[in-house]
């Protein structure tokens, strides 16, 4: 199917962004399902760096990274607090911990991005595509503007005058010289999820899942999915087979 052009976007209804209740029963259900988690794609033990979404920290994605750790890959914390939006120096301080995670690991490393963390991941393997081996995003846009988010107030209080930068608007639509999956849900409640979707091609996919947005690093079908997604050899990514066809316009 074919998106609609991104000012046509809107904000989930209330119906969907009522259902963001749910987040709280994905971890409940992610802890319960422990053993069939631990039966999904096994790592290789290269560096996974994960980045949160807004108004959030890594205590947000801790879960995902200790899934990640038991399952034989190498996860990494952001280290920048609560995610605040794009201020100045946020991006920066991204590219530097990519860079030091690269030079120490020796090869390169995937990243894994929360909504706002997987905008970040997005810029960051378009600025250092050498030290990203995969790129994977969590409700994340991929296109239009924090008019198709319910968090738009939340978005533009924190980050202020930086909240729509040209530099980073004028490259959101962009594609990723890297293998990039972006996963999203119909029923998110806070982002379109139009917005998510990336134009297919052979290095990029769109994956759809059941799953609420902030309970989207929690889901136990997400945190499976991302394990599959980053055991793929590094010089042989392929996509995710049984996925629904969704293109972006």
């Amino acid at each position: 199917m074919t998106t609609p052009t991104t000012d046509k976007l809107s904000p989930p209804g209330a119906l969907r962004l009522a259902l963001e209740w749910r987040a709280p029963t994905e971890a409940a259900a992610s802890l319960i399902l422990w053993p069939w988690l631990r039966r999904g794609a096994r790592g290789d033990g290269h560096s996974v760096l994960v980045l949160p979404g807004l108004a959030a920290g890594d205590g947000s994605t801790l879960l995902l990274r200790r899934y990640l750790r038991a399952q034989g890959w190498r996860p990494h914390a952001w280290r920048q607090g609560l995610n605040l939006g794009p201020r100045h120096g946020v991006l920066e301080a991204c590219l530097e911990r990519l860079q030091r995670l690269h030079a120490d690991a020796g090869r390169p490393i995937s990243l894994v991005g929360w909504s706002l963390g997987g905008v970040y991941s997005r810029e960051m393997a378009k600025r250092m595509p050498q030290a990203v081996r995969q790129v994977i995003t969590l409700g994340s846009p991929a296109a239009g503007r924090g008019h198709a988010s319910n968090a738009r107030r939340l978005y533009e209080f924190v980050s202020g005058a930086r909240a729509y930068a040209p530099e980073l608007m004028a490259r959101l639509h962009e594609p990723v010289p890297v293998p990039c999956t972006s996963i999203y849900s119909r029923s998110d409640g806070i982002v379109d999820w139009r917005a998510s979707l990336q134009p297919e091609g052979p290095s990029a996919q769109n994956i759809r899942v059941p799953a609420s947005h902030t309970g989207m690093g929690l889901n136990p079908v997400v945190l499976r999915l991302i394990a599959e997604r980053l055991s793929r050899p590094e010089q042989d990514w392929q996509p995710h087979e049984g996925a629904p066809v969704c293109k972006a316009s």
